[in-house]
């Protein structure tokens, strides 16, 4: 990315800081009620004040850990149905309704059923996070398997390549761009819910913290946390795509466009071709 780029995202971003500051430093009061937000200052000094403090790298690590131990099973077992229900007509019919029927219910709706399932609430995070990553995952993995043209499953057959190879030289490879693209969505979706599901049931972690700030009416605190879990968001999400991008490698990219300038050039007339050579005669004999 040019340096021309950075530095417009970079000035988006102190753009939105600086009006935050603006608004909540005058306590405007149009219709928005931005004088009982805290100034860009007043978080500031606050998440300064709990860098220096251990239970916000606790909470830190807690949340993490969910992410990384419900995004991997999810990522795993999300490309596996997928591409199971893809290619066997017998894994369609037996799991694809089911999962059609438990893919539209919201993953932060399950909380009750994993504190009845799970014995204990760190259990039932990691499997409100699973949840939310997995159906993405799938439904990305399956269209991704589905859409392969079927010229390259014939080439290996022909070559004498058995169904293993297929799947692993063919299906797989092939389905990664989709299945990368399940996954960034996936990664999103799991920290949505991994912090619901910390606020109504959790003992440590990011939205455990936020929530717990918001009932002792800390807003500052709860803007650290807010700021937190987009930053943790962002990097995940970041490193997931750093990822697909090295997966997918051997793909042609697209070279970035550089800024179109008007460049008048002199029309030039058609191509005429070239008559045709006449045809050589045989020799009379």
């Amino acid at each position: 990315m040019s340096a021309g780029r950075w530095l417009v995202r970079a000035a988006s971003l102190a753009a939105a800081l600086g009006l935050w500051q603006l608004l909540t430093s005058l306590d405007v009061e149009l219709w928005l009620r931005f004088g009982q937000f805290p100034t860009v200052g007043e978080v500031a000094s606050a998440f300064g004040d709990r860098l220096g403090t251990a239970p916000y790298w606790q909470d830190l690590g807690y949340s993490l850990r969910r992410i990384v131990i419900g995004f991997l099973l999810a990522a795993v077992l999300g490309v596996a149905a997928g591409t199971a229900i893809a290619r066997s007509r017998w894994a369609a019919d037996l799991l694809g309704p089911l999962m059609e029927v438990a893919r539209p219910i919201p993953a932060i709706a399950l909380v009750p059923v994993a504190i009845l399932l799970l014995p204990t609430n760190e259990q039932g995070i990691v499997f409100i996070t699973f949840t939310a990553a997995f159906f993405p995952v799938l439904v990305s993995t399956r269209h991704a398997v589905r859409a392969l043209t079927p010229v390259w499953e014939e080439a290996v057959l022909t070559m004498g390549g058995g169904r293993l190879r297929v799947l692993f030289s063919v299906v797989l490879p092939g389905a990664l761009p989709g299945i990368f693209g399940g996954l960034s969505v996936g990664i999103g979706v799991a920290w949505i819910c991994v912090i619901s599901a910390e606020m109504i049931s959790g003992e440590y972690g990011v939205g455990y913290r936020t929530w717990q700030d918001y009932t002792v009416v800390d807003y500052p605190g709860v803007f650290v946390g807010m700021v937190t879990i987009g930053a943790l968001g962002w990097l995940t999400s970041t490193a997931v795509e750093f990822l697909g991008r090295r997966a997918t490698a051997w793909l042609p990219r697209p070279p970035e466009r550089a800024p179109s300038r008007a460049v008048h050039r002199p029309a030039t007339p058609p191509a005429i071709p070239s008559p045709a050579p006449a045809p050589e005669k045989e020799p009379v004999s």
